[in-house]
């Protein structure tokens, strides 16, 4: 063995060393990082924007994995605890779900009961109205004798919505002057006895009843002589 092939042995066993070397330093700071970072846990994250007083549902999130350590004390690893929830404020896409987020779907409180109306779905809806929303109930009525001007009325203030359903098709009753079929939307109402019963009545024998959603935190007290209105009348 000469000299040039002696000295080709030496870099190839020094090549050697450095990558086993380099390997060993790779994977050490492989351990490092998995050290430092620790295992990793299940948590969810928004698909999309959800409205403040939404009823939750998991088709709105997406499963990920990140480690425990990253994660805050209230963040939710479990979908179950969404269960009868709503969110408390506007959820952003791309946000981690957290127990703060969400609250209790809104129940009833002594002396009221549920009632669940249709509404039409285009004029009383519009998309907005969601569970845990305060609403005013509107009805228009035709006059009760022939020559009397129709009149609007404010049905009932405050309403609480505990719930929408689903988009419904309903076929024209047989007496109504529009034979077109119509969309409604089934809700759900926590309403004292005599708002149930104005409520139902205007469901009933008024030729449109709509929703008008209260702000949070506006007054939405409404005086006895502004409950009424006919054009006629307004000056």
């Amino acid at each position: 063995m000469n000299s040039r092939q002696r000295r080709g042995i030496i870099l190839l066993i020094l090549s050697v060393v450095c990558a086993l070397g380099a390997f060993a330093g790779v994977l050490s700071v492989i351990r490092d990082v998995q050290s430092k970072v620790g295992p990793e846990v299940t948590a969810y994250r928004l698909k999309t924007n959800v409205e403040p007083y939404t009823a939750l549902n998991a088709s709105q999130f997406e499963k990920i994995e990140m480690p425990e350590r990253w994660l805050s004390e209230n963040a939710v690893t479990d979908l179950d605890r969404i269960r009868g929830k709503i969110a408390v404020t506007t959820l952003k896409q791309g946000s981690l779900l957290q127990s703060d987020m969400i609250v209790d779907q809104p129940a009833l409180q002594p002396g009221q009961q549920e009632v669940a109306i249709m509404i039409d779905a285009a004029t009383g809806v519009a998309g907005k109205i969601t569970p845990g929303s305060t609403v005013n109930v509107y009805a228009t009525f035709e006059g009760e004798r022939e020559g009397d001007p129709a009149q609007s009325k404010i049905i009932v203030t405050n309403a609480k919505v505990l719930d929408v359903g689903e988009l419904t098709s309903l076929e024209p009753d047989e007496n109504s002057r529009d034979r077109q079929p119509t969309d409604a939307v089934p809700i759900t109402f926590a309403l004292s006895t005599i708002d149930a019963q104005r409520i139902t009545y205007a469901e009933s024998f008024a030729q449109r009843v709509r929703l008008a959603l209260v702000a949070p935190g506006g007054d939405s007290a409404v005086p006895d002589k502004d409950r009424t209105y006919e054009l006629a009348k307004d000056k």
